[in-house]
């Protein structure tokens, strides 16, 4: 399996989302002979797992029943081993599309951290582009190249240890966009400058305090890129619920014909019970995820 591509059938040493729910899954590396413990009772990975399709519903042990899922980088996001605070979907589809990525890209990226927005990138990029990834800290670091390798996406990522704000990244003029999230962004943008291609190029910085945005800023704007913008991204979701309300009743006009007086026409309020019926409501969060931090996105200046 690769998390660049997609294949039908359940393998040895694969990676796989055991899928009990929306708010329940987890990762599992299917092996021969192997097996997982589910609250369902047990999966056999050989008799159970390997050669049936991915997507498939498996019957546990004890009657209950879980889906096997392909991993995807959204997917992987959810149930990563957290090494550092990582990026979420959210933010990683607006740092996709604002950095115009593509296949056949070119992406620098620091810090490497958990991986979560490295493995959306290599998906974007591939099967033509490039990653060059850079983490401070040596186990890490270590433990992304692991991953990356058993991922089947190691040929799409390089990852180096060394620290961006006074090495770089190591490469010059090739990068279609850079992507920074370390503490001082503001001391790796003439890295991030000499890494873009020289015809131009997109960069983005992830930080969750307003000052550390406001000095990048002003150091983009000192080393010529333009087009200088911050954003927050704030998801609200809505839980749909089936919910019962009364029909209001306005009354209606009525005609007494019981009158012999010839006396003008009279109201009538009905006095029976209100009618209900059932509707679709969407119901906000009494609480809601908040901030998680500003997005800053510059253009290098060709003039």
């Amino acid at each position: 399996m690769s998390f660049a591509e997609y294949k039908e059938l359940i393998e040895h040493g694969d990676t796989a989302i055991i899928f009990l729910g929306h708010d329940s899954m987890f990762p599992v590396s299917i092996q021969q002979g192997g097996q997982t413990q589910t609250k369902y009772g047990v999966i056999r990975h050989s008799s159970d797992l390997i050669g049936k399709k991915y997507g498939s519903k498996v019957t546990c042990s004890k009657g209950g029943w879980v889906y096997i899922l392909y991993p995807t980088p959204e997917l992987w996001t959810m149930n990563l081993p957290h090494r550092t605070q990582i990026l979420y979907s959210t933010d990683i589809s607006i740092i996709t599309m604002m950095l115009e990525l593509k296949p056949g890209s070119v992406v620098c990226e620091s810090g490497t951290g958990s991986g979560s927005l490295s493995h959306a990138i290599i998906r974007t990029v591939a099967p033509t582009g490039h990653l060059y990834t850079v983490e401070f800290h040596q186990q890490r670091a270590e433990k992304a190249m692991e991953e990356f390798q058993q991922h089947k996406v190691s040929h799409l990522v390089t990852v180096k240890n060394q620290d961006v704000c006074k090495e770089g990244f190591g490469v010059s003029d090739i990068a279609d966009a850079v992507f920074l999230d370390i503490p001082s962004p503001w001391e790796a943008i003439r890295h991030a400058k000499s890494a873009l291609k020289s015809e131009g190029g997109r960069i983005c910085s992830f930080s969750p305090c307003i000052e550390q945005v406001q000095r990048t800023c002003l150091v983009l704007a000192e080393h010529g890129f333009t087009e200088i913008n911050t954003l927050e991204i704030l998801l609200r979701v809505y839980d749909v619920r089936t919910i019962n309300l009364q029909i209001p009743d306005l009354g209606r006009m009525t005609e007494d014909k019981g009158s012999s007086d010839g006396s003008d026409k009279s109201k009538q309020i009905s006095t029976a019970q209100p009618e209900c019926a059932l509707f679709k409501s969407g119901v906000s969060p009494r609480e809601t995820v908040g901030h998680t931090g500003y997005l800053t996105f510059a253009s290098i200046s060709l003039f």
